[in-house]
């Protein structure tokens, strides 16, 4: 007997961070150091691939991130993470950062980036995921994309040839 897929919405694995940036986390600029950033991050995504996967997960690869502005000492800083698309066993994850400075009420996007985990059995090896099921247009496209972003994360790699990347191809013919 073949075994059934199943499905979860992306919204089941939303997940919220906040976290208070402390004189500890800045650097002599008092500016949010990156390394504590991408930590933060990390926490966040892989809390959201647990949630979609109901497993332990293991950080396989981030894709660019960029630090677009600076998040200084005393501003909150809230990050959302959400499954975008699965795989066998691994699942990629959207995250966004924001910051805010809570006396003056401004806020701006920090970064985001795309996470990819693998879920984990008791004995540490890959099991099989849920499948996502997008509802919503933004949903869509993600959805749609990560099959792109995996293929090159496969081919930067080794994992892949670029002539055997047929996503990537389709965008070019």
């Amino acid at each position: 007997m073949k075994p059934t897929v199943e499905f979860k919405n992306p919204k089941d694995s939303l997940t919220f961070m906040n976290e208070l940036v402390l004189p500890n986390d800045t650097n002599t600029l008092n500016n949010l150091m990156g390394g504590r950033m991408l930590h933060w991050m990390d926490i966040c995504a892989a809390m959201a691939a647990q949630k979609h996967s109901n497993r332990i997960v293991v950080t396989a690869a981030v894709d660019s991130v960029s630090f677009r502005e600076s998040i200084r000492l005393g501003d909150v800083v809230s990050l959302t993470a959400y499954v975008t698309r699965s795989f066998k066993s691994s699942m990629e994850v959207f995250i966004e950062v924001y910051a805010q400075n809570i006396p003056t009420g401004e806020k701006i996007k920090s970064n985001e980036a795309y996470y990819t985990f693998v879920a984990l059995d008791s004995r540490h090896r890959p099991v099989q995921v849920p499948q996502i099921e997008p509802e919503t247009d933004i949903e869509q496209e993600k959805y749609n994309g990560a099959l792109r972003r995996r293929q090159v994360r496969l081919i930067l790699a080794g994992k892949m040839k670029p002539e055997d990347a047929q996503e990537l191809k389709n965008l070019f013919l």
